[in-house]
C-alpha cells in the first residue's frame, strides 16, 4: 500500500499512437460543423493571394475559437490541436493563423458576424432559444495591454492602459455582440451602446429582429426585446435609440436632487418586501417601492422604482443613503409590479461573469498591433462563448449546462480517450472511470440528432 505517497508509483514509456488528449474540444468543433459555421466562416473569408491558400481560412478560424473556448489565450496554443491530428486533422501553424487574422478587414468582419447569425439561427431551430422574453444586457470592461505598439490602445480611467471594448449578451449567456474600442472612450457613450444594441439584435433570427431596426413601426414586433444596463445606459442618446427601435429599457438612474427629494417623501406604507432573483421568494429585509415623480426629458411612461436595504456590515454610506437605509434606483418603461421588475433588473449583475467568462477565452490578451486584427481575435472570443453556450443548451443537462468554462474543461473538454479502428469506422473510447463519461457519451449522441 502507498498510504503516505500522493501518487502511484508508474514506469514511464514512450510510443503509445493510440490515445488522444482534449477529447471534449473534438465534441465542440464538431457542433461547430453542425450549425454550419466553418462552412460560413469559409465563404465570408475571400481567398487573398496569387494561389489557393493550403489551410481554408473558414476551417482555421473555427479552429482558433474551439482553442480559446478550451482554455487557449494566444495564437501559438493552436498547437494544442495541431498536436491531435486523429481529432482535429491538419491544423494551420501559427504563422498562417497569425496572417489570416491579420487580413481580416471591416467587410470581412462583417461577414463572419452574418454567418455567426446563421450558425444562431440553426441553433435556437434546434432547442437553443431562450425560454423566456428576449432580454440583453449591455456593459463595457477594460481590457489592460502591457505595450504601446497596439493601435488605439490608450490610458484609461481607472488608470491603467489597454481597451474599453463594449458588450451585448443575452439574458441565458450567449454573447451576441462585442465593439472593440480606444481605452479612454466613455463608457455612457450612447452612440457605441446603440451600434453594439444594433450588432445585437443583427444576431438574432429574422422572428427577433422585426419591428426592432430604427423607424420600424410598433406593430411588427413580433417578440418584445427588453435592455438592461447599469447608470452608465441612462443617457438620452441611448434610451431615445432605444424607443426608436421599439426596445424597452431598464437601466440604473444617477444621483439626482429630483429623485432624492421623490425618495424622502416616501411614506412608511409604500415600502413592499424585495422578491430574490428566484420567482416568488423574498428577500430578507430589502424593500421596494414606486416613486411619485415626473422625469423631465425621458420617454413617457417611464417608471422610477426604488429599493432600500440595510448596507453589509463595514460598508460605507452613500449620497441616497437616509436613515441607515440603502438606496438603489431604476428606470424603466414597462408595466408589472414593481418588485418584479426590481427583481427582474437585478439580473443584469450577471453580465459581469459573463464577461470574466469571456476573458477566459482569450479576451484578455490582445495579441496583435493592428486594431482591426484585434477586432477580429475579440471576435472569436464571442465565437468561442457562443459554442461553449451552444454545446451546453443542446448536448448537456444537469451540473454541466450550468457550469462555467473552467469546470467544463475540466470536467469534459480535456479529457483524454483512446482512439481505435474497427469496421471501416473511427472510434473514441472514453475512460470508464472517469465520472463524466456517460455525460460525454450523451452528448455526442444528442449531437447526432442534431446533425440528423
Amino acid at each position: 500500500m502507498n498510504a503516505t505517497r500522493a501518487t502511484q508509483r508508474l514506469r514511464v514509456t514512450v510510443g503509445d499512437r493510440q490515445v488522444a488528449s482534449l477529447a471534449g474540444l473534438h465534441l465542440l468543433g464538431s457542433l461547430a460543423d453542425t450549425l454550419g459555421l466553418a462552412a460560413g466562416f469559409s465563404a465570408a473569408v475571400p481567398p487573398a493571394g496569387e494561389r489557393a491558400p493550403g489551410h481554408d481560412r473558414g476551417r482555421l478560424l473555427v479552429q482558433v475559437a474551439v482553442m480559446l473556448a478550451g482554455g487557449g489565450r494566444c495564437v501559438a496554443d493552436l498547437a494544442a490541436l495541431r498536436d491531435q491530428p486523429a481529432l482535429f486533422g491538419e491544423v494551420a501553424s501559427a504563422s498562417t493563423a497569425w496572417r489570416a487574422l491579420d487580413r481580416v478587414d471591416a467587410g470581412v468582419l462583417d461577414a463572419l458576424r452574418s454567418a455567426r447569425a446563421d450558425a444562431r439561427s440553426r441553433a435556437w431551430a434546434a432547442g437553443a432559444a431562450p425560454s423566456g422574453p428576449m432580454v440583453l444586457d449591455v456593459d463595457a470592461t477594460l481590457v489592460e495591454v502591457h505595450s504601446e505598439n497596439k493601435e488605439q490602445a490608450a490610458s484609461h480611467f481607472k488608470g491603467g492602459y489597454g481597451f474599453h471594448p463594449m458588450f451585448c449578451f443575452a439574458d441565458d449567456g450567449q454573447a451576441l455582440a462585442g465593439a472593440l474600442r480606444r481605452g479612454n472612450a466613455a463608457a455612457n457613450s450612447g452612440a457605441d451602446q446603440l451600434a453594439v444594441v444594433d450588432l445585437a439584435i443583427a444576431q438574432l433570427p429574422d422572428a427577433y429582429r422585426r419591428g426592432h431596426h430604427p423607424g420600424d413601426p410598433a406593430t411588427a414586433v413580433e417578440h418584445p426585446v427588453l435592455v438592461r444596463a447599469d447608470s452608465a445606459g441612462a443617457v438620452r442618446a441611448f434610451i431615445d435609440g432605444l424607443v426608436a427601435r421599439n426596445c424597452a429599457f431598464s437601466v440604473s438612474a444617477r444621483t439626482s436632487d429630483t429623485l432624492d427629494r421623490a425618495i424622502m417623501a416616501l411614506r412608511p406604507g409604500d415600502w413592499h418586501p424585495a422578491q430574490r432573483v428566484e420567482p416568488a421568494a423574498r428577500r430578507r429585509r430589502a424593500q421596494v417601492a414606486e416613486l411619485d415623480v415626473t422625469l423631465a426629458g425621458w420617454p413617457a411612461g417611464t417608471r422610477a422604482i426604488v429599493r432600500r436595504e440595510r448596507p453589509h456590515p463595514g460598508a460605507q454610506l452613500r449620497l441616497w443613503d437616509h436613515n441607515g437605509w440603502r438606496h438603489q434606483v431604476i428606470l424603466t418603461n414597462t408595466a408589472g409590479d414593481p418588485a418584479v421588475l426590481e427583481a427582474r433588473h437585478r439580473r443584469h449583475a450577471q453580465v459581469e461573469n459573463r464577461i470574466k467568462n469571456l476573458k477566459a477565452c482569450g479576451l484578455e490578451r490582445m495579441p496583435f498591433t493592428s486594431f482591426t486584427a484585434n477586432a477580429a481575435w475579440m471576435e472569436m472570443t464571442l465565437v468561442a462563448a457562443d459554442l461553449l453556450a451552444w454545446l451546453q443548451a443542446l448536448c448537456l443537462d444537469g451540473d454541466l449546462a450550468r457550469a462555467e468554462p473552467r469546470t467544463l474543461r475540466y470536467r469534459l473538454l480535456h479529457v483524454a480517450g483512446r482512439i481505435t479502428r474497427a469496421g471501416r469506422s473511427t472510434w473514441l473510447r472514453l475512460p470508464a472511470h472517469w465520472p463524466w463519461a456517460n455525460e460525454a457519451h450523451a452528448a455526442y449522441e444528442r449531437l447526432a440528432h442534431i446533425g440528423a
